[in-house]
């Protein structure tokens, strides 16, 4: 799948674009609409905070420090045992490994979903002077058919594309 990002002037020619877009097999669930404060976006399917934040990264990162702090505590645990520790050293690691990790995803998860997407950066500013970002995750084969289709009827837009890895 490949991520287009469509920089719009007004809500009209959004509405008009989706319509475009859902007509040509993208569904609901691949269009995500960021605007401003000013812009209503009643009835359009607006970004949720996984693309409007670094909270996958965020997850994704917490669960490898996690981890690996987990484990390295759990390898401590084996190499200087507590006593009355009767659990096997693959038991230690397993839990120590898998809570440090989901502890680390927790932790990492909840400070991320406050950081602001930096793939959207490059839009702030249009973002703010009330234009609109609508993002659409199309297969990497009909990309050309939805920049040409989109361009053919509104040439105001501009198009941006960044690979991600949905299936």
């Amino acid at each position: 799948m490949k991520r287009l990002y469509f920089v719009l002037p007004d809500r009209e020619t959004c509405e008009v674009i989706v319509r475009e877009l859902e007509d040509n097999g993208v569904p609901e669930r691949h269009i995500h609409i960021v605007a401003g404060y000013s812009v209503s976006l009643d009835g359009l399917p607006e970004a949720s905070l996984v693309e409007k934040s670094e909270l996958a990264h965020g997850i994704e990162k917490g669960l490898a420090m996690g981890g690996v702090a987990g484990l390295l505590g759990g390898l401590l645990t084996i190499a200087f045992p507590p006593a009355g520790l009767l659990l096997s050293g693959e038991a230690i690691l397993l839990m120590t490994g898998a809570g440090g990790a989901g502890l680390g995803a927790i932790i990492n998860g909840l400070l991320s979903k406050d950081l602001h997407n930096k793939k959207l950066q490059n839009f702030e500013r249009d973002i703010a002077s009330g234009r609109i970002l609508l993002m659409t995750d199309v297969p990497r084969h009909d990309v050309d058919k939805f920049k040409e289709l989109i361009l053919t009827h509104h040439p105001d837009a501009e198009i941006g594309e960044v690979g991600i890895k949905k299936s």
